[in-house]
């Protein structure tokens, strides 16, 4: 699964700063001194895995802190963050023999991934949930953790809500999950295809380096739809799509980011399109994993024990000669490299000794994370099947742009999540708990029907309200960032190097592109070892 200033930071002292995602120290910092500011398997196998999910997550949030402090605070490699980057840095580190320690600032594991315990061993994901084709590493590690997908619910017909309007429609044709909105046809098919086409240009580990990289950085994407669109609805479809996408409306990101965005959703074999992002059938969400997402990071911090420490949040980062000494709370980690795991956004609220070069702080400074809040309703059962809807839906009216089927793989209890993001989400953070809970289940029941007024529980998870994540799924670039300060989002700066989502070449924003962030960067300490 990217936004900034909270209400609780203007409660935090103008000499002291909690820093976020992985950082933390209770030492002062001057304001000088501060830079500013994420297999199918059957029904059958599907209950004791999500059993055994809850047990380790009750196990580590309760047992595991007593344990976990190592008994030296020196190692070859300090990871900060214990995200799926995080995780996995440390996870290759100690395959090649290598000692880590790993520090997070919660009291989970984890990062934008985190499961939601649904009673009866059965979970839903607040978090990051689907896996899609050509995700190889986050399948590759998932299957070497013996943590299994099954399908994403995708029998029968989605819903789109357009103008006060609904309609149904299959997922199977051409448009994948695009209505066939005769309104919208005509421009859906020729601007997509013109941007997945442009797209093609932009090299994905250096998006910066494009041709036509200054004009695409210097204009929106609400700008550059301004201009091959004459459809209001268009432009409605448009935003319903970035805002689970980015956590933004189209307003708000950069032409030559969405882009880059689309190369990212694709391999070294295989070009990336801006329907993959989107679509359920041969797309991101076509899969999930069996006993929650957050089941990967559980295995990972099995194996990886007391090199884990939770409740440490980093706040400073001094390099000198012979090393690295990282500032948690009141102790310090000493190694010889050290890898930053966590957004640039929160990563630039870490303090450095000695300061790091302007153009990464200049970088950090814009690259804001999107404004997501992801909303669940459970129900006894998913009722919407019976209907023979998938639960699938899009809305160009709000608060939700967006709903997928999230059951577990019994298919009970039934949960219905949606997407909150950009405009909207601002609008719902702001009303009371008893309002945002009417205003989806009413939208709800205008997608699904009146039972779906009728939810047993109802969640919400305000990502930008995080104090360790300040906001979902991706950070994204403002205007003209990546043309400026591009080059320095993975540059490593000494003996720091930077892992995170954000920082990967493909799947960027995803769980994939957080496995292989974390990869890489081990690749770069374990070759400087």
């Amino acid at each position: 699964m990217s936004n900034d200033p909270q209400s609780h930071d203007a409660q935090i002292t103008r000499r002291r700063f909690v820093a976020d995602d992985p950082d933390g120290d209770q030492t002062q910092i001057t304001r000088r001194r501060f830079v500013a500011g994420t297999l199918v398997g059957g029904a059958a196998a599907a209950v004791p895995a999500a059993a055994e999910a809850r047990s380790r997550h009750r196990k580590h949030r309760h047992t595991h802190k007593k344990h976990r402090r190592p008994g030296s605070h020196s190692a070859d490699v300090i990871v900060v963050g214990a995200g799926f980057a995080g995780l996995a840095a440390a996870r290759n580190i100690v395959k090649a023999g290598r000692s880590v320690i790993l520090l997070e600032a919660r009291d989970r594991v984890g990062g934008r991934v985190w499961n939601h315990d649904l009673g009866g061993g059965q979970v839903s994901e607040r978090g990051g949930t689907f896996v899609g084709p050509t995700q190889d590493y986050l399948t590759a590690l998932a299957g070497d953790l013996g943590v299994g997908t099954f399908p994403t619910y995708d029998t029968g017909n989605n819903v789109y809500m357009a103008d006060g309007q609904r309609t149904t429609y299959s997922d199977t044709s051409p448009l994948g999950t695009a209505p066939p909105d005769p309104l919208t046809l005509a421009e859906v098919t020729a601007d997509i295809q013109l941007l997945d086409q442009m797209s093609t240009s932009v090299p994905v580990d250096a998006p910066w380096t494009a041709s036509n990289a200054g004009s695409y950085d210097g204009q929106t994407l609400q700008s550059w739809i301004d201009t091959h669109s004459v459809t209001p609805r268009f432009k409605e479809l448009v935003a319903a799509a970035t805002r689970p996408i980015f956590g933004a409306e189209p307003r708000e990101l950069s032409l030559l980011f969405v882009l880059f965005y689309i190369a990212a959703s694709g391999d070294e074999n295989n070009a990336g399109t801006f329907e993959r992002n989107f679509d359920t059938r041969g797309g991101a969400q076509m899969s999930r994993f069996i006993g929650g997402s957050q089941s990967i990071a559980f295995r990972m911090l099995e194996q990886l024990g007391k090199r884990v420490v939770l409740n440490a949040p980093v706040r400073r980062i001094t390099q000198s000669g012979g090393g690295v000494s990282v500032l948690a709370g009141t102790t310090t980690y000493r190694g010889k490299q050290v890898i930053v795991a966590v957004p640039p956004v929160l990563a630039g609220r870490i303090d450095y000794d000695p300061v790091l070069p302007l153009e990464r702080d200049q970088l950090t400074q814009r690259y804001g994370q999107g404004t997501l809040t992801k909303v669940a309703a459970v129900y006894p059962t998913p009722f919407w099947r019976d209907q023979g809807l998938t639960g699938q839906s899009l809305a160009t009216g709000g608060p939700v742009s967006a709903t997928f089927d999230d059951s577990p793989p019994s298919g009970n209890p039934g949960v219905l999540f949606g997407f909150v993001g950009g405009d909207y989400a601002r609008q719902y953070n702001a009303m009371s708990p008893s309002d945002r809970r009417s205003a989806v289940l009413n939208q709800y029941a205008g997608l699904f029907g009146s039972q779906a007024l009728n939810a047993i529980d109802y969640f919400d998870t305000n990502w930008s309200a995080e104090q360790w994540t300040r906001g979902c799924p991706v950070g994204n670039p403002s205007l003209g960032t990546l043309l400026a300060y591009g080059p320095w989002l993975r540059r490593p700066i000494g003996r720091i190097h930077w892992a995170g989502t954000e920082t990967a070449t493909y799947w960027n924003g995803y769980m994939d592109g957080a496995v292989r962030s974390g990869d890489r960067a081990a690749s770069e300490v374990l070759a400087d070892l």
